[in-house]
């Protein structure tokens, strides 16, 4: 299952749909995959080390080491490599990164495969949320990092076992209280061992202006993303583009051709 709506992203070096500065596409270039570095680094032959955008490097050690086995096997290709917005905090550029003799981008191809997230990271958007689509192709394949089911947002004992980790997990809304700094997504009565969903007040705003409110997401069954912490119990603090509302009618799975578009 897939968010309701969903903007599909052009191949590698068209601008950005989003209209986020952030996801702001460069000049595309030329260059050789010369090294991968630490948690899907790429180092690139003319110095330069870029990360592919809209993607999270798995936590699981044995997906975070097939992933890296999968760039490994990459390496020494020709890329064309586009960036996109500003460096990272380790003025790493983020960028798609696409084999210059192939369909797939390095993010596509290790969603695909599932060996890593289609996430925004610290950014506000996600820059080509079309890599969601391949990431529930995957999911329902149950490829790599996908063999074990989603967490259930009433599954306290289960989400405490994953604290201080990336996860991704379904339930439904039973309730949202809006407060003066934060709104509170519960996915259970008061007490009980169930994920809370914390959204800081200019987060809410824009998830508001992308039409979902405390009226309308009660009752939702939604899929949401982000580091696992435990306080009073399992709590969760989402960014805009880490909740998506989910329906039984809209079913993702791309086909091969569908799926090869999707990625790139």
């Amino acid at each position: 299952m897939a968010a309701l709506a969903t903007v599909l992203a052009g191949p590698v070096g068209a601008a950005p749909r989003t209209g986020a500065p952030a996801c702001a596409a460069g000049p595309a270039r030329a260059e050789i995959l010369s090294g991968i570095g630490p948690r899907g680094e790429i180092l690139l032959g003319s110095g330069a080390r870029v990360v592919p955008d809209s993607l999270r490097w798995p936590d699981v050690p044995e997906a975070a080491a097939a992933a890296q086995a999968w760039l490994v096997a990459r390496r020494g290709s020709a890329v064309t490599v586009v960036p996109r917005g500003q460096p990272d905090r380790w003025d790493r550029a983020r960028a798609d990164i696409q084999i210059a003799d192939g369909d797939d981008d390095l993010a596509g191809g290790l969603i695909g495969a599932g060996l890593a997230l289609a996430d925004a990271n610290e950014a506000d958007s996600l820059c080509r949320p079309a890599l969601r689509l391949v990431e529930a192709a995957a999911r329902a394949r149950r490829l790599g990092i996908w063999r074990e089911p989603l967490p259930a947002a009433q599954d306290g004992p289960a989400l405490r076992a994953l604290a201080g980790r990336f996860v991704i997990v379904e339930g439904r809304v039973r309730h949202v209280g809006e407060r003066g700094a934060r709104t509170y997504l519960d996915f259970a009565p008061p007490g009980a061992d169930a994920l809370t969903v914390t959204v800081s007040k200019r987060t809410w705003r824009m998830v508001h202006a992308r039409g979902l409110s405390a009226a309308s997401s009660e009752g939702q069954r939604v899929r949401v993303r982000g580091i696992l912490e435990v306080w009073r119990g399992p709590t969760l603090e989402a960014g805009a583009d880490a909740i998506e509302v989910l329906g039984e009618s809209d079913r993702p799975e791309a086909g091969p051709e569908g799926e090869r578009e999707l990625r790139r």
